[in-house]
């Protein structure tokens, strides 16, 4: 029930965002999600890709700084509120999330929400408890 993320460590500056996914792009990896988070210096470029084993080897051979991460991917109603009440039961429980992103495959309907828990697999079985809907990586892997 775990995603695996690619963490891409990038230099600060104009152009290199634009390699990272030119560089993907031209091997045949397809991004299904991303987050940048950024410093004065340096930021740190999160995805889900279609094809990790390629994305992670490609990049590395291109000099990149790559690390693997595993998310946790979760179905949420989308409408006002429905993010919130996953982060309630969460909260309840004394889940951390340390980090997190989304996106909306049809609007109205669900957003898919992937999560970096401190304890993920106490949140699985927490959020599966509760009816909620965790994507298998090859599910996200294919959205």
């Amino acid at each position: 029930m775990k995603v695996k993320q690619i963490s891409v460590f990038l230099e600060n500056k104009a152009g290199r965002l634009a390699e990272v996914t030119r560089i993907l792009g031209e091997s045949g990896v397809n991004i299904r999600a991303l987050s940048l988070a950024d410093t004065t210096d340096f930021g740190i470029l999160r995805l889900i890709v279609d094809k990790y084993d390629l994305a992670r080897d490609t990049l590395k051979s291109k000099g990149f700084t790559v690390g693997k991460t595993e998310v946790v991917a979760i179905e949420v109603p989308d409408r006002p509120g429905g993010l919130s009440s996953v982060l309630a039961v969460l909260a309840q429980a004394g889940i951390n999330v340390e980090y997190m992103y989304a996106f909306v495959q049809h609007s109205g309907k669900n957003a898919v929400i992937i999560f970096r828990f401190d304890n993920p697999d106490e949140a699985i079985t927490l959020l599966q408890q509760e009816g909620l809907h965790i994507y298998k990586g090859e599910e996200v892997y294919r959205l």
